[in-house]
């Protein structure tokens, strides 16, 4: 035990000069927690929207869909098959039918896709009682960017246009008996959600659907011909590959504020040893082996990570913990110049393993920088150290 008393007696000992070190290195702890806690909320918090508006437990598709080939539409709907009917009767799922069309608003012209789900559905956040609730001959309802991009509001009429399974044309005069308010884009830009049944019978497409959005947290079925499962990992892998992104990108950040600190405990351990050369060697001549000498010199630089641990606690836990309540603005609809369900308040999310990985990395960093000028006291003769020369 007298290596750590005396270290620590050393480390306080020297002053302003270890509390300087303290405060620069609890500037890395304090940056990393707060940033990769950014970066933490950011994607439970878009995952979270995405699965409340869209994705619920994970979605089948209809055998040749694919939402990024708008040329697949035309014949990506089928009956769902009995595994996934049964889902669907026992409100575990959820069908949506989209077919292509063109809304005439004002005289112009907007390209959209027709969204049929049904009106009592709960799997999805969307608000779709509207779609039940209206006397309208065909009620529809929007998100505010279709609207504003349209036009539309509440209680509007306008014509939508389309072509059914048989390849022929009609168009129709929609009602928009609710607009709503998300920031889950995916559902809401160039976007007019219908009633199912209504949808059904406009397109002639009796019974069919074009993907399948199944409960939260439910299992997926066994293969079910003519659809394929995308799990809750393949839907979201866009956001997850941002996030990977941006925390490679802050790891630069990162480095250098972790070499900076570095530097500053290297500069502050090759000083120490130089100046207490005569003392290094007084403990030798007392039979104070070179093992524990070093370690003494290893300790007393690894106690900087300590130090700058209670430091950081003392700035960093009041600040961390205003963004967590209070959130990062970013200014009105940000998330719409992303393309990304992302609110105007991002809230960070701090975890015990984020706490404790950064306390265990910076601690790592300052014990191996604080060795290794300390190695050097293995070579040492405690003659030369005694008559101040270091060889």
């Amino acid at each position: 035990m007298i290596i750590p008393k005396l270290a620590i007696r050393n480390m306080l000992g020297a002053g302003a000069k270890t509390w300087l070190n303290a405060a620069v290195l609890s500037m890395a702890y304090v940056t990393i927690i707060w940033a990769q806690g950014l970066y933490n909320g950011f994607d439970a918090e878009v995952s979270r929207t995405m699965i409340d508006a869209e994705y619920g437990g994970g979605q089948y598709w209809v055998e040749g869909y694919d939402p990024y080939d708008p040329f697949t539409l035309q014949d990506a709907h089928a009956v769902p098959a009995a595994p996934l009917q049964i889902r669907i009767d026992a409100g575990k799922a959820t069908p949506i039918l989209i077919v292509q069309g063109t809304i005439y608003p004002g005289g112009r012209i907007l390209p959209i896709l027709l969204k049929g789900i049904e009106p009592g559905q709960s799997l999805l956040s969307i608000p779709t009682g509207a779609l039940g609730t209206s006397g309208a001959d065909i009620p529809a309802l929007v998100g505010s960017r279709m609207a504003k991009t349209g036009g539309l509001a509440a209680r509007d009429t306008v014509t939508v246009r389309w072509r059914d399974a048989r390849g022929a044309f009609d168009a129709r005069d929609l009602q928009i008996v609710e607009v709503m308010k998300t920031i889950a884009q995916s559902i809401d830009e160039g976007q007019v959600w219908l009633p199912i049944a209504t949808l059904r019978e406009m397109a002639a497409m009796p019974g069919q659907a074009t993907i399948v959005v199944t409960a939260k947290d439910s299992a997926p079925t066994a293969a079910v011909p003519g659809w394929s499962f995308q799990s809750l990992g393949v839907l979201l892998k866009d956001i997850k590959d941002i996030v990977k992104g941006k925390t490679v990108g802050a790891s630069v950040l990162y480095a250098i504020l972790l070499f900076l600190a570095a530097l500053a405990i290297l500069n502050t351990q090759l000083l120490s040893i130089w100046r207490r050369r005569k003392e290094i060697g007084t403990m030798m001549a007392l039979g104070v082996t070179r093992g524990r000498v070093i370690g003494l010199f290893t300790f007393e630089g690894a106690l900087n990570g300590v130090f700058a641990a209670i430091v950081g606690a003392l700035w960093g836990i009041p600040l961390l913990a205003y963004f967590a309540v209070h959130g990062l603005s970013f200014g009105a609809n940000q998330g719409d110049s992303f393309g990304i369900a992302m609110s105007d308040k991002m809230y960070p999310a701090y975890s015990a393993a984020l706490v404790l990985g950064t306390t265990v990395l910076v601690f790592l960093i300052t014990t191996i920088i604080s060795y290794l000028p300390a190695r050097k006291i293995g070579k040492l003769k405690p003659t030369d150290a005694l008559q101040g020369r270091m060889t």
